[in-house]
C-alpha cells in the first residue's frame, strides 16, 4: 500500500467521524427528550423529530467516506496506487466534513434539547426545529466543500 492510498483511508475515516458528533449530539438531544417525557405533556413524535437532527451529519460524513473510498479503488477490489499529492488531497478533502460534523451535530445536539424543552412547556415545534436546522446549515455548508474538493482530485 502506498502512502498516498493510507492519506487517502485516512481521509475516508476523518470524514466517517463525523458519525461521532452526531452520536454526541442524539444522545444530548434524547436525554433531554427522555426527561420531558416523564412529565407526559409532551408528544414522542415531537420529540423524536428534535433528536433525529444531529443525526444527519454523520450521513454527510459517510457519504464523503463512501465517495473516496471508492474513488480510491478500496471498494470493490484492491486499492490503487496513488500519490502522495494525492493521497493528501484526498485527505483534505474529508477534514471540513468530519471537523464540522463533529463540532455542528453536539451543538445542533443542545439547541434540539432546548428546543424539546420549548415544547414541552407549549411552545413551537415548528420553531424548535428552525432553530436546530440553523446550525445544520454549517454541516451542509462543510458538506458541499468536501464534496467539491473531492470532485476536483483525479487519480488513475
Amino acid at each position: 500500500m502506498s502512502i498516498g492510498l493510507a492519506l487517502a483511508i485516512l481521509g475516508a475515516a476523518v470524514a466517517a467521524s463525523a458519525g461521532i458528533g452526531s452520536a454526541l449530539g442524539v444522545g444530548i438531544a434524547g436525554e433531554a427528550a427522555d426527561g420531558v417525557m416523564a412529565g407526559g405533556n409532551t408528544s414522542f413524535g415531537a420529540t423524536l423529530v428534535l433528536q433525529a437532527l444531529p443525526g444527519t451529519q454523520g450521513i454527510y460524513g459517510m457519504v464523503i467516506a463512501i465517495m473516496i473510498l471508492t474513488k480510491t479503488g478500496i471498494l470493490g477490489g484492491a486499492g490503487i496506487e496513488l500519490t502522495l499529492a494525492q493521497g493528501i488531497a484526498l485527505l483534505v478533502a474529508g477534514l471540513p466534513v468530519g471537523i464540522i460534523g463533529i463540532w455542528s451535530a453536539v451543538s445542533q445536539g443542545k439547541v434540539a434539547a432546548a428546543g424539546i424543552q420549548l415544547v414541552s412547556k407549549g411552545g413551537s415545534l415548528g420553531n424548535a426545529i428552525i432553530y436546530a436546522v440553523m446550525v445544520e446549515t454549517y454541516a451542509i455548508l462543510a458538506f458541499i466543500v468536501s464534496f467539491l474538493m473531492y470532485n476536483g482530485i483525479a487519480v488513475g
